[in-house]
């Protein structure tokens, strides 16, 4: 980086976590002028500073739960959202916040009137727009130093492949279920981990598939023998599940990155938000 570690020091201001822990903070406005007279991009800076002790403040409350190493790595970690609707619009809002540093996001709808009771990349102002557009844009509002492209076209057999191969994990954001399945076959030949979820009425499931795992398949059955879409064409989609279930997503994305915790591998987390029932069941 063409910067040098009197920049960091001059710049960090000392702060104390609400543990009473002191550190050293590097501000949002800081890591832009730094990344402005370096002509290196915002990620790269946080990323310098996290290697040097000092804390990106936006992700000050990341830590503890995080060490800076995590952070750091999380930082230079890319993941891919498919499907930027319900589940695929709040996963991008809480990767982006939680500094996943370089995000694809791949959707080739537009918006309408009815995603307006759950998709958080929505508004009156994007009716008609391209999600993929939306979502690149909320990106840079609310953490400019991600590294955000977007594809506004769907994902297909043919342009898989270039739209994933770079990705260290893929999460499903779609709302049926050949997508689904197509998706989870490309993640298969690329080797790539797939984070799945699924949202009908108030419940909804989470799985994580890794490349020799038979996913999809242990919860529908085989893709040629289903409709088009599940429960939720009878029950709608309700946003709080949306939510729920977009948050245990990116759960599973930050253990992916960082190799820590227990994953929904081979399980299926199942909840009904109604009865405020919560069951993971083993699906070998």
């Amino acid at each position: 980086m063409n910067t040098t570690s009197l920049d960091f020091e001059r710049l960090a201001e000392a702060r104390i976590f609400p543990d009473k822990t002191p550190y050293k903070s590097l501000s949002v406005h800081h890591v832009l002028e730094i990344s402005r007279r370096s002509g290196v991009s915002g990620r790269e800076v946080e990323i310098t500073a996290l290697e040097k002790g000092i804390v990106p403040e936006r992700y000050a409350r990341n830590m503890r739960t995080l060490s800076l190493a995590d952070q750091a790595t999380l930082l230079k970690a890319r993941a891919a959202v498919v499907g930027l609707g319900g589940l695929g619009g709040a996963v991008t809002e809480i990767l982006a916040r939680m500094g996943v540093g370089r995000l694809t996001l791949i959707d080739g709808d537009r918006f309408e009137d009815s995603n307006l009771n759950r998709q958080l990349l929505s508004s009156v102002a994007h009716l008609g727009h391209l999600k993929a557009e939306a979502a690149r844009q909320r990106v840079s509002q609310i953490n400019p130093s991600v590294d955000c492209s977007e594809a506004a076209e769907f994902l297909t057999p043919e342009n898989a492949g270039q739209l994933l191969a770079a990705c260290d994990v893929v999460v499903d954001g779609l709302d049926n279920l050949p997508a689904r399945f197509m998706v989870e076959d490309a993640c298969r030949r690329m080797g790539r981990p797939l984070v799945s979820a699924a949202v009908a009425g108030a419940s909804g499931h989470v799985t994580t598939i890794f490349p020799e795992d038979r996913g999809l398949r242990l919860i529908y059955g085989e893709p040629q023998n289903l409709p088009l879409k599940g429960a939720e064409t009878a029950l709608g989609t309700v946003p709080f599940s949306v939510v729920f279930l977009a948050s245990l997503e990116c759960a599973e994305v930050a253990k992916i990155i960082l190799k820590k915790g227990t994953l929904f591998r081979n399980k299926l987390l199942v909840a009904d938000l109604t009865d405020g029932v919560i069951e993971v069941m083993n699906l070998t």
